[in-house]
């Protein structure tokens, strides 16, 4: 009989594993809550269900027996698979309470903590006056991001301090529902109100604001233990708003740096409690050492995983990942050393996208040229990563010509923004 696999999200970054369970022979039940979700195209079954639905999902898993519930990119649905499985007496991957731990950042930040992780001061804030008072013991100067989401959507920098010289002072006494003009005010209330609403429990994340080199280490868990693939170097834009606009791998930091790298993701990796599964850890290379930012119990998105590792490396880790939720010991092997990067195509101009100018196709290691938006779409700049109008993915001998090459390109891409009349 053959074996049903079903795979929560059937967006465009889905697609790989999709293929890789079809070449495995698995039948793919697809479940997504966009009925036009691409991803649909390859579903032998197909359910137009969120997948932050647990219960639902649940209900289908038990109607169509699956013999495993994953995801790949996406985190909301990682609780989603965890709980299913769970249900159902699966495998365990990844528990359920750890799965929490894995996406939600207020639960993350406290695992960590517990388990002696570097990471940033941070606060949980559910209300505007908790949020405040954290605001006021980070003297002004933090970062703000939903405590359940991603794609950077709700993340910002406050910065009291640009506003208003050195001497931040109390914000605890600003109502959110005050009605004061003052532009103190009105910026705080501005940042919360922009974070909270991209958060799905409502919670509120406050945090250090932390310098230096930021990357991401994509690994594959196998019986709890890491087996790091590689370390990419992120770019992301200036404050207020961290939306990634580049990555390349691997990472041209100096040896001791990736040593100290891949040693906290392993810790880090340990501390979630990570079975049988991806993991993409975000960090930042601060001058005590590297912190983390935020970790994944799933493969990296941005086609980190899908694109950069295999052409950097020989590492099909979308394969690798499918096999492991299959049962099977993957091949981890690394059959090439070359350079890999992808740059976005964006802009920080609001308005109507009336034109894209690409370069010349043909070019020796220009590997793809996409574009995300068509032409009459409404465009916001660049505030998260849903803002972002395509990409460009390079090759090169080292990272260091990948990068370049796709830097030449992007400044060759001409973006032709209108106004709205």
């Amino acid at each position: 009989m053959q074996k049903k696999m079903m795979i929560l999200g059937a967006s465009e970054l889905q697609i790989p594993a999709i293929r890789k369970a079809k070449e495995l022979g698995f039948q793919i039940i697809l479940v997504d809550y966009n009925e036009n979700a691409p991803g649909f195209a390859l579903a032998d079954v197909k359910l137009v269900v969120s997948t932050l639905d647990q219960e639902q999902v649940l209900k289908e898993a038990r109607r169509l027996k699956p013999d495993v519930v994953i995801t790949s990119t996406s985190d909301g649905p990682v609780r989603t698979a965890a709980y299913v499985n769970e249900k159902l007496g699966k495998r365990p991957d990844l528990s359920y309470r750890n799965a929490l731990c894995a996406t939600i950042k207020s639960k993350m930040r406290d695992r960590l903590k517990e388990h002696g992780v570097p990471i940033p001061k941070y606060f949980a804030a559910a209300d505007f006056e908790a949020f405040a008072e954290a605001v006021n013991a980070l003297n002004g100067h933090c970062i703000v991001k939903p405590a359940d989401n991603a794609g950077s959507r709700g993340v910002v920098l406050l910065d009291l301090s640009r506003q208003r010289g050195t001497d931040c002072g109390d914000v605890r006494g600003v109502s959110a529902a005050s009605g004061n003009e003052d532009s103190h005010s009105e910026m705080i209330n501005r940042i919360y109100q922009y974070s909270k609403d991209n958060s799905r429990s409502g919670t509120v994340m406050v945090e250090e604001v932390m310098t230096g080199p930021e990357v991401s280490v994509e690994a594959l868990v196998i019986g709890g233990e890491p087996h790091i693939i590689t370390v990419t170097d992120k770019y992301i834009t200036k404050p207020p708003y961290f939306v990634e606009l580049a990555h390349c791998e691997p990472s041209v930091l100096d040896e001791d740096r990736i040593k100290a790298i891949r040693a906290v993701a392993a810790q880090a990796i340990k501390a979630i409690g990570i079975e049988n599964a991806p993991a993409h850890v975000e960090m930042k290379v601060t001058e005590d050492g590297p912190k983390i930012v935020e970790l994944a119990a799933r493969l990296g998105g941005d086609f980190i995983t899908s694109r950069l590792v295999p052409l950097s490396t020989g590492v099909d880790l979308v394969g690798a990942s499918v096999r492991l939720a299959a049962g099977e010991t993957p091949d981890l092997t690394p059959k090439r050393q070359q350079g890999a990067a992808i740059h976005f195509i964006h802009t920080e101009q609001e308005g109507i996208l009336s034109e894209i100018v690409l370069p010349e196709a043909g070019r020796t290691g220009v590997e793809e040229i996409v574009l995300y938006k068509k032409l009459g779409e409404k465009v916001n700049g660049t505030r998260s990563s849903n803002d972002r109008l395509g990409h460009v993915i390079t090759t090169g001998a080292t990272p260091q010509e990948a990068k370049a090459l796709g830097e030449e390109i992007l400044a060759q891409i001409q973006v032709r923004i209108t106004t709205e009349s």
